[in-house]
Parts: structure tokens; sequence; C-alpha cells
């Protein structure tokens, strides 16, 4: 942890590559979560990158290839700032875990979510500047880092649509929370794809390519996909299942934490919710019987469509073993799924259930 920065209490779920989220709770302190809180999701070893020396290269479907240092980055476009949340589409897989088995997938919790204030450039600022060309209709990111874990081994990389990627709060990032972009968290630059899969948000940027088709990389072909209940990750042909992109309408639970032992009584229930590419959260609902009556939660203000929303409810537990139960509404009227047996897919993405925590009362 003292390596990278993070809080003692982090759940390590590899060391190499380094992929660990915060216990539940430290998130509900406060709404810009620390970088030693920050969750740290990886594919292969995190590079040592030399920020004199780093170039961002821009090519593909433009007018003009570019070939950027840090400082001209900061010299020719505007620097902006944007809090946003990330959140990786492995959140909470731990539920689909216990609905069915995971093989060779990390069982994350709800930790894999944090918001930081990201300072930059406009990503369609570069692209305008390199002169997009109108058949360009994807954008993709390269990086470094090699992946052991993809078929064959290569360097991290994805793309998002150009009509996402033209969009204000899409960003190329050197900056967290007003200090230089940790190495662990992708410095020297970074894209920031808000209301997206953090998987789409890539570290360790070096390259920007406009491309009239999605990105040919193994983590946009084949990993980051919901294939069928029975398919086979290990034997899923490229393009198999459904790329994921923009967010679900999502919650959890931060406090108090699943398994706590608790006096009877009042008892303040807290945590996050985000509503995903654009849209914000409507309502939050809390329930102290797993469902059988619901209480309205009170919400905090949405400051922007990019960033999560706390919530929090006192309800009156009674002695017993109870099960709390959270779901979040979006703007659109959307409403998180039941189950998580419902969502169960074999790579354990996507799970946007109803948030649990099991908790005794004595």
């Amino acid at each position: 942890m003292e390596l990278w920065g993070k809080r003692d209490d982090m759940v390590v779920h590899e060391r190499e590559p380094f992929n660990a989220e915060p216990p539940r709770v430290a998130l509900a302190r406060e709404r810009q979560t620390p970088v030693g809180v920050f969750y740290s999701r990886n594919h292969g070893p995190i590079p040592d990158i030399d920020p004199r020396a780093w170039r961002l290269r821009v090519d593909g479907l433009v007018g003009h290839r570019l070939e950027l240092s840090l400082r001209e980055l900061r010299e020719r476009f505007e620097e902006v700032e944007i809090k946003a949340t990330l959140q990786c589409a492995g959140n909470r897989r731990a539920g689909l875990a216990a609905v069915r088995d995971i093989p060779g997938e990390a069982s994350w919790g709800p930790g894999a979510t944090a918001t930081a204030r990201w300072s930059g450039v406009r990503l369609r600022d570069v692209l305008a500047e390199a002169g997009l060309e109108s058949q360009a209709a994807h954008i993709a990111f390269s990086a470094p880092d090699v992946s052991r874990k993809a078929d064959p081994p290569q360097p991290y990389g994805g793309s998002i649509p150009a009509t996402k990627a033209r969009s204000p709060e899409v960003l190329l990032a050197w900056a967290m929370n007003g200090e230089p972009l940790p190495r662990v968290h992708g410095g020297p630059l970074r894209a920031v794809v808000p209301g997206w899969i953090g998987a789409r948000s890539v570290k360790w940027l070096t390259r920007i390519t406009a491309r009239s088709q999605p990105s040919t990389s193994y983590f946009q072909t084949t990993a980051y996909r919901i294939l069928p209940a029975g398919a086979d990750p290990a034997r899923a042909e490229p393009g198999t299942g459904i790329s994921l992109g923009p967010l679900p309408v999502n919650c959890d639970i931060l406090t108090p934490d699943n398994g706590a032992q608790l006096p009877p009584g009042p008892t303040e229930i807290m945590g996050y919710a985000l509503a995903g590419d654009g849209r914000i959260v409507a309502r939050v609902d809390v329930s102290p019987d797993a469902g059988g009556d619901w209480r309205q939660a009170e919400l905090d203000p949405a400051d922007s469509p990019w960033v999560w929303q706390h919530w929090r409810t006192t309800l009156d537990l009674p002695a017993g073993e109870r099960h709390v139960t959270a779901r979040a509404w979006d703007s659109t009227g959307a409403l998180m799924p039941e189950s998580p047996r419902s969502l169960w897919n074999p790579r354990g993405y996507g799970n946007n259930s109803w948030a649990r925590v099991h908790v005794t009362c004595r």
C-alpha cells in the first residue's frame, strides 16, 4: 500500500497487476475521494514513464498527425477541470459470484467506484487541432501497459464513439484532485470518459487514433463484453456479446458494513448512487426488511450528471437479523433490477441489482 500511496486497509484482489478497492465505509466520508482511497484497476504492470520524454501521438483519420509533449498540451489548449465519478465494469461482482462462480475474475465489492477532480484539456479540442475527418466514427486509445491476461498478451487499449469523444466532459487529464496525476492512476496523462465504464478511461495514454471502426484491442473486442449466461469466455469469438460503454443506474450501501453488529433502534443508513451517461439519480429507496417496506432516502443534489450522489436515511431496526436493501431510480425512470440472478454473466460485469447488507441487531 505504501508504494502506491494507498490506505493500509485496502482490499487487495491482486498484487501484480495491482488491483485494490477501499472498504465500503471509507467511501462514505467525502463526496470527493482522496487519492489514497481511490480504487485501482490494472491489467498489467504499472509503467514508469518519464514525463519529460513522454509524447502523445494523434493519428488515423485526421487531417494531420500530432505529436505533443505535456508542455505543448498545456500551452496550446485551454485547461479545464471537471469532477467525475469513475466506476469499474466489475464493480459489485461479488454479488454475481454469490449466484454462481465466476472463475478467473476478482470478486470486487462496491468500492470500485470513486470521484475526483480531473484537470487537463478537452479531447475534442485536440481532435479539432488534428483535423478530425468526417468518416472517423470511433476514437481509440492506446497505452504501454502489457497485459498477460490478454490473448495474445498485448498493451492495453480501447475506444469510444466519436460522438462521445467530442462531448465537452471527456478529458485528457494530467491532474487529479489538484495534484499531478499519480503514476498508479495513469500519470503523466490519461483519458477520463465520464458516465462510461472505467475501462474506457485509458491510463498512461500514449496514442489516440481516429478510426472508422471500434478498436481491435482485446479489451474492446473480447474483454468488457457481456456474454450470454451459457457462453464459455475462453471460447467466445471476438465481437461476441454486448460491448460495455455507458453505465447503468447503480447504488450501494456504505454504512453500516455488511455483517455489522448493531444495537437495536434508530440506525443511519448511508450510501452512494450513480446514474451513468448524462443522467442523474432521481430517487433512492431503502428497506429495513429486504424489500417489504420502503422509505425514500434523502438524496444529495446533483452537482453534475457525471458525479455520484450520496444518500442517507434513518431506519428503526428491531432486534434480530436484518437485510437492509437499497434501490435507485434515474432521471429517465429506470429502476435497478431486483435480483443479481437475472444479471449473471460469465465475466461478472454490470451488477446493478438492488444493494443489500446483512446486519444483526442485539
